[in-house]
């Protein structure tokens, strides 16, 4: 990317900024199609299966969106009039646009946000049996890993406790698993292992593994078939998407490893601005969540001076900010955002 000037930029904004690499492009242009409303796109079946696989479920189900997929989910847990809890900061009912009472008819309620912090007990007191007059608990939903928690990954030991709070209640755990492949690359859990935690998951392919679009819902042949109508009731029922799940394919076949690469620029970056305070938490992944409530530059601010100087930084709210780096941000770059951001973070 560069601007008018021919000055190249160092977007951080987000992984999903990323465009297709030409091998990539090779792969989507040979892809085999068919019209998946019929279910008969091979190369979307594929996907679909491997996936499937990967985690360990019988079945999965292939969307345009992480957004989508998440919402297609969660009504497959949450029946209308009943309830999912989450944390405050979720994805889900934070920049899904409140689809979850729009489309589903669900309550939310949320646990104070605490990013990947979950405390297995707090989520346990909230769980609301059928009856008392009260909305009846269906599922529960993480995120792993946790964007506004800046890329954190939930522990696999609270996970097990959580699908143990789950199954003693008679209630639902979904994964929002948009970065799910972060935190496998981070702590080494096997895919099948998260997978195995889960009632449904969905995982995202163009969050840093490059593909264009797509997201994939795993979870039981049952719920898979009834995830199909739920599509096309949104809108997801697209025909020759061939071409975009063969980009999806190809980023697990070759982008999954490679997000070390991001997580080892990531934790540069935030030892470069730490000096400066800004550090919203520990560096886990790809994601330096920044904190300028203490900072004479607020977020906009700290943002429009890095713009200037070719590096794109996402704003998140007043005084918070957040750096992603991906697979188009290289060693260099990084020298660069370091350079800039240290002299505007200097004031």
């Amino acid at each position: 990317m560069a601007e008018p000037t021919g000055r190249p930029v160092v977007d951080l904004r987000s992984d999903t900024v990323t465009k297709p690499t030409p091998p990539m492009r090779a792969a989507m242009a040979a892809a085999d199609v068919g019209d998946d409303v019929y279910a008969e796109d091979p190369t979307v079946n594929a996907l679909e299966a491997h996936v499937a696989e990967l985690f360990g479920h019988e079945a999965a189900l292939w969307a345009p969106t992480g957004s989508m997929a998440n919402q297609i989910a969660l009504q497959l847990l949450v029946p209308p009039a009943h309830e999912l809890l989450c944390d405050a900061d979720a994805h889900v009912v934070t920049y899904e646009m409140a689809a979850a009472a729009a489309y589903g008819g669900i309550s939310t309620r949320t646990w104070p946000a605490v990013g990947a912090d979950v405390d297995p007990e707090t989520v346990a007191a909230m769980i609301r049996p059928d009856g008392y007059h009260a909305v009846p608990t269906r599922a529960i939903a993480v995120e792993q890993t946790h964007n506004r928690g800046g890329g954190g990954v939930v522990p696999l030991a609270t996970l097990r406790a959580l699908r143990g709070i789950a199954d003693r209640a008679g209630v639902a755990l979904h994964c929002d698993g948009a970065r799910i492949w972060h935190a496998h690359v981070a702590d080494g859990v096997p895919l099948k292992t998260y997978g195995e935690l889960f009632d449904t998951l969905s995982v995202c392919l163009s969050k840093g593994l490059g593909a264009p679009a797509g997201s994939v819902i795993v979870g039981s042949a049952e719920r898979m078939a009834r995830a199909r109508v739920i599509r096309k009731r949104m809108g997801g029922g697209l025909r020759q998407v061939g071409v975009l799940a063969a980009a999806g394919r190809y980023a697990l076949d070759h982008h999954v490893e490679r997000l070390a690469d991001d997580h080892a620029r990531a934790a540069r970056l935030a030892e470069a601005i730490a000096p400066f305070g800004v550090l919203a938490g520990p560096v886990r992944t790809n994601l330096v969540p920044l904190d300028l409530s203490k900072s004479p530059l607020d977020a906009a601010g700290v943002a429009a001076a890095a713009r200037a100087e070719g590096v794109l930084v996402s704003v998140l709210g007043p005084y918070v900010g957040r750096l992603v780096t991906h697979y188009e941000v290289d060693d260099a770059g990084i020298d660069h955002a370091i350079e800039v951001l240290t002299r505007v973070l200097r004031g």
